[in-house]
């Protein structure tokens, strides 16, 4: 029990969950902007402006960074963990959504004509474009920081 305690005061741990959840918000906002109505499934969904994974991982690293010291492996581990997160957020999964959008096209042009295969569709928005990673970086970095000076 002593281990959930710790857990449950790891402010490092917290911060990384607030940036996640802050960005997941910024989404409902941003969709309201650029569609006029209020999307409440951006709040669980991948993909959108801007990342929250990015915004989770820059918060970890940059509270690691905060909490153990920047020459740190604690911190190099963070970071290292962050750049692979936001390479496969833009790079990765940013192309899986642009190839489950060509099979949807294709999907849909195909049942043109009556097949009698699945027409599911796939998963369009899975990644993010480097705007959407940067502005979720500068997120988890701006609420690592402005955290820092609450303890």
């Amino acid at each position: 029990m002593q281990n959930i305690g710790e857990i449950m005061d790891n402010h490092v741990l917290w911060v990384a969950l607030l940036a996640c959840g802050i960005a997941q918000v910024v989404k409902v906002v941003v969709e309201l902007v650029q569609n006029g109505k209020i999307n409440l499934q951006a709040l669980v969904t991948a993909g959108g402006m801007p990342s929250s994974h990015s915004a989770f991982v820059a918060a970890l690293a940059v509270g690691v960074g905060q909490a153990k010291g920047w020459g740190s492996p604690e911190f190099a581990l963070a970071l290292v963990f962050a750049i692979i997160v936001m390479y496969d957020a833009a790079g990765v999964r940013q192309a899986a959504g642009l190839q489950a959008r060509i099979l949807n096209q294709i999907i849909d042009e195909f049942f043109q004509e009556d097949h009698h295969l699945s027409q599911d569709r796939l998963k369009e928005l899975l990644g993010h474009t480097p705007v959407q990673v940067i502005a979720g970086f500068v997120l988890g970095v701006a609420v690592s920081w402005i955290a820092s000076f609450s303890y």
